[in-house]
């Protein structure tokens, strides 16, 4: 799931337009505010923020950036960027996220496995000490 934070009318536009191009729920809020709301019921994979709205709210910024989870947080200039530029940041977005997160997982796995060889080697050689008692 997506969410778009940005004052800018063209914002439900944007949002639809994410969803079509990704194929992920896209929500989006006008302000920090909406943004926190939506962050504290939901899980995002990618949040995109409108830098106008960081650089001109600096406490509620901090509050979003608080509460944005394992999301990754895409940064853009919404006066100055096209829709092509949104769609190319959130794809490459999601692609770090999954391709992290595919990481994540075959370490876990490696981890996994190292601890299941180590304690079946603790209960084989507990096994051995029962068995020349």
């Amino acid at each position: 799931m997506i969410l778009l934070i940005t004052p800018s009318a063209r914002g439900q536009e944007c949002a639809v337009t994410l969803k079509e191009a990704t194929g992920e729920e896209t929500h989006w809020a006008e302000n920090l505010p909406q943004a926190v709301a939506r962050l504290r019921e939901s899980a995002y994979s990618t949040v995109v923020l409108d830098q106008f709205l960081l650089e001109n709210e600096p406490n509620e910024s901090d509050q979003v950036l608080e509460h944005l989870g394992t999301a990754f947080p895409v940064y853009l200039n919404f006066a100055v960027s096209g829709m092509e530029r949104l769609l190319r940041e959130v794809r490459s977005a999601l692609h770090r996220r999954k391709r992290d997160r595919s990481r994540h997982a075959s370490k876990a796995g490696r981890e996994l496995k190292q601890a299941a060889f180590q304690c079946s080697t603790f209960v084989a050689l507990a096994a051995a000490v029962i068995k020349f008692r």
